[in-house]
């Protein structure tokens, strides 16, 4: 299952952020972009993955897929909240929304990249390397943002 890989390698690469300091990822799918709690901080990245529909059964890839973290840190205990945003089929009548299948290598490049963030933002270092990108997927049909709950949000990058 996807979301044990996500936490498995969170775990990986938060567990040397600060001795003595926990961290934990939750998936909120009610979490607001640009609306985070009051001492928290955003991050925002775009992605790519495949889909497949629930109904008629395509799948299609996506290099512009959102994801979305809230991030804190209390007493040394650290809490991330990620919402992955979901795209539908557009050959389906009112399909729903399809949770994106991200590689695992995409899954370390976001990951790593929300550490650096989680440096930056919660203890304050200064870092100077951009974010690593993504691997892309060949996708041959533009990206359609009536499909995309990114677009519809307001954060897709397109």
């Amino acid at each position: 299952m996807e979301l044990s890989k996500w936490l498995g390698i969170f775990q990986q690469k938060t567990m040397n952020l600060k001795p003595g300091d926990f961290w934990q990822l939750q998936f909120d799918n009610f979490l607001v972009p640009n609306f985070p709690n009051s001492g928290w901080q955003q991050y925002i990245r775009s992605t790519s993955a495949r889909f497949r529909c629930s109904r008629c059964g395509r799948s299609w890839p996506s290099n512009q897929v959102s994801i979305v973290f809230h991030m804190c840190l209390v007493n040394g205990r650290g809490t991330v909240k990620v919402k992955r945003y979901n795209q539908n089929c557009k050959t389906c009548t009112a399909a729903p929304m399809e949770e994106p299948n991200i590689t695992d290598e995409n899954i370390h490049i976001l990951l790593e990249n929300l550490v650096k963030k989680i440096k930056v933002k919660c203890y304050h270092e200064q870092l100077e390397r951009a974010d690593r990108p993504f691997v892309n997927i060949v996708v041959k049909s533009p990206h359609e943002p009536s499909h995309c709950e990114g677009c519809i949000a307001g954060i897709c990058s397109k």
